[in-house]
């Protein structure tokens, strides 16, 4: 979250006293303590390396509220409860085991619950908690385990309603 600091202001008071007086480091390069001004001149003008402590970490893309600031919280959070209460919904399906097929009925919930944020994350602006990462690996992410989970699901056995000989063989493998 970028905070309101200039990036210009030094971050310590040793820092605060070379970078306010930059010309008064130039006159006193030229005495017997050269070495030491010439020191504190190169530590006031910044380096491109990256810092080696990180103080604060950019937002992702996307990741600003999905309603307006005055609206309530779940208002501004819809995308990421919608994905939460299909997913959860999924999850009670399969643990209270209400009918014959829930315990597939609720993972399937469960994958499409992730497809559903890879689908809200591509095309609404902002999506606000639900963006974690860059756009394109959120959507990757939120995809691809989605449509393995649904798979999956799909293929579960007894009577499994999706035959898909490599991954039969590659769930086989991992089992046995």
């Amino acid at each position: 979250m970028p905070t309101d600091r200039d990036p210009e202001t030094p971050e310590t008071p040793e820092a605060a006293e070379t970078a306010e007086a930059p010309e008064a480091l130039d006159a006193a390069g030229a005495d017997a303590e050269g070495d030491d001004a010439a020191a504190a001149h190169s530590a006031a003008h910044r380096s491109r390396r990256p810092p080696s402590v990180t103080r604060d970490t950019a937002r992702p893309e996307g990741g600003g509220r999905a309603a307006p600031g005055d609206a309530p919280a779940p208002a501004r959070q819809w995308p990421l409860l919608t994905v939460l209460g299909l997913a959860a919904l999924g999850l009670l399906i399969v643990g209270t085991d209400p009918f014959a097929q829930s315990f597939r009925v609720g993972t399937i919930l469960v994958g499409v619950a992730l497809l559903t944020g890879a689908v809200l994350r591509r095309i609404l602006p902002s999506v606000g908690m639900l963006a974690v990462r860059s756009r394109f690996t959120d959507m990757v992410t939120y995809g691809i385990m989605g449509t393995l989970i649904v798979l999956l699901a799909l293929m579960v056995e007894p009577n499994p309603w999706l035959k898909i000989p490599f991954l039969e063989d590659a769930l086989h493998l991992t089992i046995t």
